[in-house]
Order: C-alpha cells, then sequence, then structure tokens
C-alpha cells in the first residue's frame, strides 16, 4: 500500500465524504467526553491525521496550485476554439491579474487553507484536551502547530492581512490581523516548536512534519521578509537553510524525474510531500485530465475523455536550453503512442500528425493541439478521472529549495561566491546536463529563470516574482498590473459572513 500505516486509517475515517462531491465537509458529532475519547497514543495519531489530509486539495483543480500557478508566467487556460475552459472568465482573470472577489478558485483556494487551520486548531485542543500520556504526545502538538503555521504562511502570501484564530471552543468571528502579526507568529511557532520535532526522515514519518520540512518553512519565511515584513532576513534565511543541511539526511537525486515518479517514496531529495493514492485521494490529483488531449490517451494507455485545460503558457519554455534535461518536464512536439507510433488526427478530412505546438495562435481560440502540457509527474497506466488518479506523492518543499534558497539569499547579500562551489548545489545543475554556475553566470534574470526551470509547476513561482520585482510586468496575453495585485481579494463571501475583515486595497 503507497500510503504510510500512520496516514490510511486517517484517510478511510474521513473517505465516506471525501468521496463525495456534496459532502465534503460534513461534521460529525459525538456524545463522547473529549477526556474520554483517546484511548491510545494510536488513537491520538489517527486523529491527528485529520489536519494532514486538509492538504490533499492542494493540486485540485479549483484550488491553491490553480490559483498560484495560472496568474503566473508558467501556465495558462486559454478558451478553446469549442467553446469550452472559458468558464465565465474566472481563468483570465487570473492571467490578467484581474481577479474579483467572487472569483471561485480564489474562494475554493481560501477554503482550502482556512479548513486546514480550523483542522489544525481543532486536533490541537483535543490533544491537549485528552488526559492520556506518552512521550512523543508533545511531538505530536509540535507536529500540528508547525502544519497550522504552514497553512498561515500560505494564507499570508496570498491575501496578506486575514483573520487570525488559534482557538477552536472561541465561536467569535476571529479578527484580522495584518501580515506582519502573523508572519511574525509563524516565525515564533517554528522556533518554539522544532526541537521537538522528529530530526531523521524515517519512514514512520513520511508526509508528516519534521526538523526538516520546519526548518525549510521557516528559511522561505526569511527569505520573503522584505516583502512580508519589511525588513531584510538573508542571513537568517541562510541559518535556516544550514539547519537543514546539518541534518544530513537530504541529498540530490541523480535523476530530477525521481522526485515525481509514481513511487516517489524512494526520492532522499524531497523533503515534505502530501501522500497520495490512486483510490484512497480520488478527486485529488488528476492532472492527466486537466492538461492533455485526448490524443494523448494513446501515449499513456488513460481512459475516459481529457479535459485539455492547462498549457504551458508561451514563452516559458524558452527559458531552457535545448539540452537541458528538465525540459522534459512538459509535452511538446510530436506525439506518439505506447509503441512508438506517430499519433495523428483527422482535420478537415486531412489526416495530420498531433504535434503540441508550444504556440497559441489565438488566446480565444485555442486549438486542440496548441499548448505544450504537464508531464513532470510520472503517469501511470489506465488513469481514469474519479476512478484512479494518480499515485504520485506531490511535492511541496525539496532539497534543492533548500540550496537554492540559500545561494539567492547569499547572493542578495553579495557572497554568492561563499556557495558557488558547492557540490549538491552543482548538481542540480548537472543532472540537468548543464554546467555548474560560476559567480559571473549570476544575476537576477539568470537565478530567477533557474528557479522556473527547477521547479515549474511546483506552485513556487508566484512567490519568486513578486520577490524578484517582476510580478506586475506585461508578459504572454497579461497586461502590466498595479502592485496592489500581488494579492488577491479576499473572497466576497468571507466578507459577506466576517464583518470584522477588510478587503484588500
Amino acid at each position: 500500500m503507497k500510503l504510510k500505516k500512520w496516514l490510511l486509517p486517517a484517510l478511510l475515517i474521513v473517505v465516506g465524504t471525501s468521496l463525495s462531491c456534496t459532502k465534503l465537509d460534513e461534521e460529525v458529532y459525538s456524545s463522547i467526553p473529549i477526556d474520554k475519547f483517546f484511548q491510545s497514543e494510536k488513537d491520538v495519531l489517527m486523529n491527528a491525521g485529520r489536519s494532514y489530509t486538509k492538504l490533499q486539495k492542494y493540486p485540485e483543480e479549483f484550488s491553491i496550485w490553480s490559483l498560484t500557478e495560472l496568474s503566473s508566467d508558467e501556465m495558462v487556460a486559454p478558451a478553446r476554439d469549442d467553446g469550452q475552459v472559458w468558464d465565465n472568465g474566472r481563468w483570465n482573470q487570473l492571467q490578467k491579474h484581474q481577479v474579483e472577489p467572487g472569483n471561485k478558485i480564489n474562494a475554493s483556494a481560501w477554503q482550502f487553507v482556512f479548513e486546514g487551520i480550523s483542522a489544525c486548531n481543532e486536533v490541537l485542543y483535543e490533544t491537549e484536551a485528552s488526559t492520556i500520556q506518552f512521550a512523543g504526545k508533545e511531538k505530536i502538538l509540535a507536529e500540528i502547530r508547525i502544519l497550522r503555521a504552514y497553512f498561515y504562511y500560505i494564507a499570508i502570501d496570498n491575501w496578506g492581512n486575514v483573520p487570525f484564530s488559534t482557538d477552536f471552543t472561541n465561536r467569535d468571528l476571529p479578527e484580522q490581523k495584518n501580515r506582519q502579526f502573523i508572519a511574525s507568529f509563524i516565525i515564533d511557532e517554528i522556533n518554539s516548536n522544532v526541537d521537538k520535532l522528529q530530526a531523521e526522515p524515517t519512514s514512520e514519518y513520511y508526509g508528516r512534519v519534521t526538523q526538516g520540512m520546519a526548518y525549510t518553512l521557516l528559511a522561505k519565511m526569511y527569505l520573503n521578509a522584505q516583502e512580508w515584513l519589511g525588513t531584510n532576513k538573508a542571513v537568517e534565511a541562510i541559518a535556516a537553510c544550514d539547519k537543514v543541511i546539518a541534518l544530513n539526511a537530504y541529498r540530490i537525486e541523480d535523476n530530477y524525474f525521481t522526485n515525481f515518479k509514481v513511487q516517489n517514496e524512494v526520492s532522499k531529495e524531497n523533503i515534505f510531500v502530501i501522500p497520495m493514492d490512486a483510490i484512497f485521494t480520488r478527486d485529488r490529483f488528476y492532472w492527466q485530465q486537466l492538461t492533455l488531449n485526448d490524443a494523448s490517451r494513446a501515449t499513456f494507455d488513460f481512459v475516459g475523455q481529457m479535459w485539455d485545460e492547462f498549457v504551458v503558457e508561451p514563452g516559458f519554455l524558452d527559458k531552457y536550453s535545448a539540452n537541458d534535461i528538465r525540459k522534459k518536464s512538459f509535452l511538446f512536439g510530436q506525439q506518439y503512442d505506447k509503441q512508438g507510433n506517430p499519433i495523428s488526427f483527422v482535420e478537415g478530412g486531412v489526416t495530420v500528425p498531433f504535434i503540441y505546438t508550444t504556440t497559441i495562435s489565438d488566446y480565444m481560440s485555442r486549438k486542440r493541439w496548441e499548448g505544450a502540457r504537464g508531464a513532470k509527474y510520472e503517469y501511470q497506466p489506465k488513469l481514469e478521472y474519479y476512478v484512479t488518479e494518480m499515485s504520485n506523492d506531490f511535492v511541496l518543499f525539496r532539497y534543492a529549495d533548500v540550496l537554492y534558497t540559500k545561494f539567492e539569499a547569499l547572493w542578495r547579500l553579495g557572497r554568492a561566491g561563499e556557495m558557488i562551489g558547492n557540490p549538491e548545489l552543482q548538481k542540480i545543475r548537472t543532472r540537468a546536463g548543464l554546467a555548474p554556475y560560476t559567480v559571473a553566470d549570476i544575476n537576477a534574470t539568470e537565478l530567477l529563470n533557474e528557479f522556473a526551470r527547477e521547479f515549474a509547476w511546483e506552485g513556487r513561482r508566484r512567490q519568486d516574482q513578486i520577490r524578484f520585482g517582476v510580478w506586475g510586468d506585461t508578459w504572454w496575453n497579461k497586461p502590466t498590473s498595479a502592485p496592489s495585485k500581488k494579492l488577491f481579494p479576499i473572497p466576497q463571501v468571507v466578507l459577506n459572513a466576517n464583518p470584522n475583515l477588510q478587503q484588500n486595497p
């Protein structure tokens, strides 16, 4: 079984609701007193797993991944020439940085984050209220506190000033706190709890918060501190990265794509992942549906109709050199079936080869072969939406991220030469088939392009573009956008429900 033993029981608890489109958030009530609910350490751990299951929505069609990626220069969802995909312009709003408070993707992403925070608050309350004592109880509490900090990290990154609550028993509408307050809270939570966490990333702790995950999160907080706190924290970012490095638990994989295989739990580079399973996380990870055209069924032996929505934004692949192995994260050019035969289709009575182009001639009328497609995560055979989904564990933090975070922080301090010869840093480039960097190679444009190549479609691009000051620039079919567009609007339904909140300017 792909999912780890500690998490699977928690998934089974919620499987009845997670497989229903209409009962995803159904509450289950019990008359058992809270201090009697847990009878063993296993019970506490299973209950804590409910917080982790909230991460599973991350890579869905309407969630935080699509919100951030489709508003960056990595991915786009143009209207098709058959009238599909336009969806009342909601994808267009993301592409052009004109997101309205009623946008469905924005609202779903918000729900993802704050359902996660609420679940963490509930688990913390239940665990703290339980009278059962065991050696690992404080470790579990520390895990969930930092998982909650991770959800708040997403919240302030995307919406800035947000409602804040850590008390599950408080039924008052939460007050809105500014980004600086919550960023300081996140940093304090990590520093106060990281020593209680598991240091070695054993199989028992796979998919759970560990010291490596916590220090990576801390490094990201410090790297973005100029934007979020108004203070440069590059020195602190370096120190946090050094904590991950000192664990001596992670390494850069020889093969870039080991991190994204179906069985990617073997990766020594992945620090924090969302465990996925073909059955138990159904309707969660289905990128084959989102990006591919029906013709690609012949390549991968898929079942059912593909949705043909998300494609690589024209111009993005130009950042890769021809021999960059990472470019194989995408499908473009002539496509072939499983036997290696070229795929063709009939267009206007004429048989033509099926070629995914890297260009799109008309944003409002994309042809079915236009746009490169995502294939970074290995596709398993027989995928069928809502029947058999992808079983690759979704990667949130990788060791390459840690090394590049440290490298960027050093570069910003004028000290890039201190790390340029690091063998693991060089390996990020050499495994891609490229020469390692020299100090002379490094400038803002090259760093930003390298991060795009290394972390494409991993949910990092928006944050990088903002930090490098190019978020408001023009790119394919996107006009110049104002500095205020670095934040998404608070969803209108949230404002209507909580008068304590004020909309982002």
